[in-house]
């Protein structure tokens, strides 16, 4: 009969767990929460708050947890010891406590972690049990009453918006304002045309070597002949970026200051005026944390967030890597060693005389290590073997990261060149990797740029001067990896929750991946614009990490969690939500109120033609759907009808891949829209996108006579340009068009009937970010 009990939360790690310690052990998993706050009392929060003192109600999560908690019971009779080996952060913490709780243990069990399970570590761990630490469990109660307190409290506020909006989160809807608030300075954005200006240089009498330099501005400007050292850092970090964008001049702001620039640099002898040359040390990255693991995963290996903790579990359970939910940079004495091993008997010119030290964040738990492999003499062909292709990967950019991250600096000789013509400077940068270093096993560093060796006041033939025009972009959207990093960068979040936010904000369809990158959905944007008038600081970043860091202190013990919870409900969230209530009436109008009108024009108009528009549906009594006349009920989308603005139906359909189609119900004829799997959109036919599109500009013409739409075969006018087909030399024409709900243009032949050869096929033109016109096919116009 076995003698102990050991707990853990996840299944996978079982079976190893149990081939490490023996027969005389049982080893069970919880499965992660086996229980949570009950859905009773005041607002359905199960807790209520009585002072500074909080009483929760604690039940079983579902039908699952509850079969769990009765095996887990039924294991602990069969043993005189309970050890809890649930995980070593503070939500791994504050799950013990609860199955302490619920297994109604008098003595206190021992708690036990470690950060890898290996032989080694699993029996150390055994073999120095400690008690639960209740600082830690405080947080973790308070993170629950507190994320559920503004969720339950805050989220029917925007149900009254009537526009599909489902939940309020803590964190959720900091992260939601940080999207939003990059779109709207994606839409305001003002692109600014300016110019590039540079010269190009040969050398040697076959004019065999050669370099670039760029615009730099005049000798009157003395800031312009010696870089300063700010500069030089950001300079230096860019080149260093392996990412680097294409060097520019500095920027010229027309184009006839860019000819006229030209024109100096062609009529005026050249000299070289400057040679700068220095070795720059190049200090390896730390080794990953949840976030930097994420962002690299994504980056590397186009992993989402969520899909790399889960490849990561499984790595972790397998006994090959450390605990994937840390913020700690910190590593093991034992594997430090053991990687130096390593580094003495493979690269040992790549072993340093002394350790790099990293410095982890303020909140990080420096208990926890960085994520690592657990043997670092692991063969790589021996692991491909044994585990999926997705968690090879991973592994091996985490063995390079740790690895790389306890190697020498890379050494990088930089060099400056400065050149002048009249009173015109112009920059040439270059690199050189000397010594590889850490960037043997991970490389952020760009390739080499050699520049010939030049003296000072060496004369130069000139070959070529030359400009381009270019425009400003607006801002990027977030990738999700980039939003981690961003998530980290603020404080909002903490390891174990950046990948499940992200995955909410999908979920409630606030936000969608488009391009692999993040965008608010219309709905988005109006839950966002709403909580700005009505919860404000709860959209700030610096409000949400103050909470954070109040957990935190909770958690070190320097603060009593009942007492804080019930200080914030008093003196924020109740005034808060009494402010925002009166917003309500007015904020649900706005949002609906096109809605109403159109409801109730087409009541007054003619009921029983909207009726008979209707096809074969019926107005439901339900809130849910559309009763049709065979009496099956149709469940209501959140999507709007482009038209009157209705939701619309969902039409089950075996032919399309989304199983049903989407339809308006409300009066508008035969108005459907299907799911375009590319764009990750709700679209209209072709034929009927266009038919409303002139319906709009009909509407919005002041002469709707020369805009008329009705004709079913009508198209959009297209303009002709002088430009020739390049098969039949006939005009091409101007074609614009929609694509990821952005307006685009392209040239195509006019001749309809001859687009249709296959002559014909590529004839297309894209106009580039230059404002050229670009094919495939043909190349520039």
């Amino acid at each position: 009969m076995a003698k102990r009990l050991l707990i853990v939360e996840s299944p996978g790690k079982v079976k190893k767990l149990s081939q490490i310690l023996g027969g005389d052990w049982i080893v069970r998993a919880s499965c992660g929460h086996i229980r949570g706050l009950s859905n009773k009392g005041e607002d359905s929060l199960g807790f209520s708050i009585d002072g500074n003192r909080v009483k929760c109600n604690y039940i079983p999560r579902d039908v699952r947890s509850k079969e769990t908690i009765q095996k887990l019971k039924s294991a602990a009779k069969q043993v005189r010891e309970v050890v809890l080996a649930t995980d070593p952060d503070r939500e791994g913490e504050t799950i013990a406590w609860h199955i302490k709780e619920e297994l109604g243990l008098r003595q206190a069990p021992k708690r036990v972690t470690y950060s890898e399970i290996t032989v080694s570590a699993v029996r150390e761990a055994i073999a120095n049990p400690r008690e639960l630490d209740l600082k830690l469990v405080g947080a973790g109660l308070c993170r629950d009453c507190l994320d559920k307190l503004v969720g339950y409290k805050c989220s029917p506020l925007i149900w009254k918006l009537n526009n599909g909006a489902k939940s309020v989160g803590r964190v959720q809807s900091a992260t939601l304002h940080l999207i939003c608030k990059r779109e709207r300075e994606i839409q305001t954005f003002v692109p600014q045309d300016y110019w590039n200006v540079w010269v190009d240089y040969i050398l040697g009498s076959d004019g065999s070597e050669g370099f670039r330099a760029y615009y730099k501005g005049t000798e009157d400007s003395s800031s312009n002949r010696n870089t300063t050292e700010q500069e030089t850092e950001i300079l230096d970090d860019a080149t260093d970026n392996k990412n680097t964008k294409t060097p520019e001049s500095k920027r010229v702001l027309s184009e006839a200051e860019a000819k006229r620039l030209v024109e100096i640099a062609r009529n005026n002898s050249h000299k070289v005026i400057q040679v700068e040359g220095k070795v720059v040390h190049r200090k390896p990255p730390p080794p990953f944390t949840t976030s930097t693991l994420q962002q690299a995963a994504g980056s590397k290996l186009k992993f989402s967030p969520d899909k790399t903790m889960v490849v990561a579990q499984k790595l972790y359970e397998a006994g090959l890597i450390t605990y994937m939910r840390t913020d700690s940079v910190a590593l093991s004495p034992e594997f430090t060693a053991s990687a130096r091993k390593w580094l003495q008997q493979n690269d040992p010119e790549n072993l340093p005389n002394r350790l790099t030290k990293y410095r982890s964040s303020k909140s990080a738990q420096e208990a926890h290590e960085a994520i690592r492999p657990t043997d670092v003499f692991l063969k790589s062909v021996d692991l491909r073997e044994k585990v999926p292709p997705d968690e090879f990967d991973l592994y091996v950019i985490i063995w390079k990261r740790a690895i790389a991250s306890l190697c020498k600096d890379a050494r990088l000789r930089k060099t400056n060149i400065i050149t002048q013509s009249e009173k015109l400077l112009w920059q040439a940068r270059g690199q050189v990797v000397e010594f590889r270093g850490y960037s043997r096993y991970w490389n952020n560093i760009s390739k080499d740029s050699v520049l010939p060796h030049l003296q000072t006041n060496q004369a130069l033939t000139l070959k070529n001067a030359e400009y381009e025009k270019k425009q400003t972009q607006p801002p990027p959207r977030y990738s999700e990896p980039k939003l981690v990093q961003l998530m980290e960068k603020v404080g909002i979040g903490r390891p174990s929750t950046y990948s499940s936010t992200i995955a909410t904000l999908k979920k409630r369809d606030y936000v969608q991946l488009i391009k692999k990158n993040l965008q608010p959905t219309t709905l988005g944007l109006e839950v966002d614009t709403f909580l700005q008038k009505a919860l404000p600081d709860l959209l700030e970043a610096q409000f949400t990490a103050q909470m954070e860091d109040a957990l935190d202190t909770i958690a070190l013990g320097d603060r009593d969690w009942q007492q804080y919870l019930a200080n914030w409900n008093k003196t924020y969230l109740i005034p808060a939500l009494s402010k925002a209530q009166t917003l309500i009436p007015e904020a649900a109008k706005n949002s609906s109120s096109f809605q109403y009108q159109t409801k109730n024009t087409h009541k007054t108009k003619n009921t029983t033609q909207t009726k008979a528009q209707a096809g074969t549906t019926t107005k439901s009594a339900g809130k849910s759907g559309t009763t049709t006349k065979t009496g099956t009920t149709t469940k209501k989308s959140r999507t709007r009808c482009p038209e009157c603005n209705q939701f619309l139906s969902k039409i089950p359909s075996t032919k399309v891949k989304k199983k049903y189609f989407l339809k308006c119900t409300s009066g508008c004829e035969n108005l459907v829209m299907f799911w375009n799997d590319f764009s990750k959109k709700w679209q209209l036919p072709r034929s009927k996108e266009n038919q409303t599109d002139n319906k709009s500009l009909d509407q919005k013409s002041p002469n709707n006579k020369s805009l008329n739409h009705n004709s079913p075969n009508h198209k959009p006018p297209q303009s002709l340009t002088s430009y020739p087909c390049p098969v039949c030399k006939k005009p091409l024409e101007e074609y614009s068009y929609s694509k990821n709900g952005q307006k685009k243009s392209m040239l195509r032949c006019s001749d309809s009937k001859s687009r249709q050869d296959k002559k014909h096929k590529d004839v297309a033109y894209f106009k580039t970010k230059n404002g050229d016109w670009w094919s495939p096919k043909f190349g520039e116009l």
